[in-house]
């Protein structure tokens, strides 16, 4: 192959990963709003989704693939090859934690919680998916590092949230009911459940971030 129509493989190869993972963060955001709005119409369309985003991690790991099988990159480009292919597992991953949120729309309300907001928390982690993918997009170590660092704000939020929805369980149990404590303890159960996915999300974007530092310094110092 013509060295112009490699490197434009490469270019190719970059925007498709920026752009599967612009998708995947919409239907993260998608499954948070169905979250914060009870949105149940909404929380199926983002379950709905996921065979395409599948599909389509496919194609581009087939593409990863096909590169290093048929053109043998080497040194920089390499790097930047595998880690694309990481990456875009990472953001498989990431669609599929947002399938997981959806399907939470449609076990229960939250009417004894109304002040967790767990949009704020979501968002938080959305907000790192979106960094790291800029920092892949321009090769910039220093916008990696930055995601890197955000992981024990998210961590710390995850848990104080949690913390408050212990607290609250405690201070209430003794005024419910029997069948009041059940759909209590279950609410409960998926609030910890959503705090759990959406700290997964934030070690996924972390993932990213680490690859992305890698491909532009040749350094492992934050890969884990």
């Amino acid at each position: 192959m013509p060295r112009d129509a490699y490197q434009e493989d490469l270019r190719t190869l970059r925007e498709d990963v920026v752009t599967f993972g612009e998708r995947v963060s919409a239907q993260l955001d998608d499954a948070l709003r169905a979250i914060e709005t009870d949105d149940a119409s909404l929380a199926t369309t983002v379950i709905e989704g996921d065979d395409a985003i599948n599909e389509r991690y496919l194609e581009l790991e087939g593409d990863c693939i096909d590169l290093i099988a048929l053109q043998q990159p080497v040194a920089s480009d390499l790097r930047f090859v595998t880690a694309s292919f990481k990456i875009i597992t990472e953001l498989e991953r990431i669609g599929d934690l947002a399938t997981n949120l959806s399907a939470y729309v449609h076990s229960v309300e939250r009417p004894h919680f109304p002040e967790v907001n767990l949009l704020d928390v979501g968002r938080l982690a959305r907000e790192m998916v979106d960094e790291a993918l800029d920092a892949y997009d321009a090769k910039d170590p220093d916008r990696a590092a930055a995601v890197v660092e955000r992981d024990d704000e998210l961590d710390g939020l995850c848990e104080r949230t949690a913390e408050t929805v212990i607290l609250d369980l405690v201070e209430t149990t003794e005024t419910f009911g029997d069948d009041e404590l059940t759909s209590l303890l279950t609410e409960v159960n998926l609030i910890l459940l959503t705090l759990r996915d959406i700290e997964r999300v934030g070690d996924h974007a972390v993932n990213i971030a680490a690859r992305s530092f890698y491909m532009a310094t040749n350094r492992t110092t934050l890969l884990y």
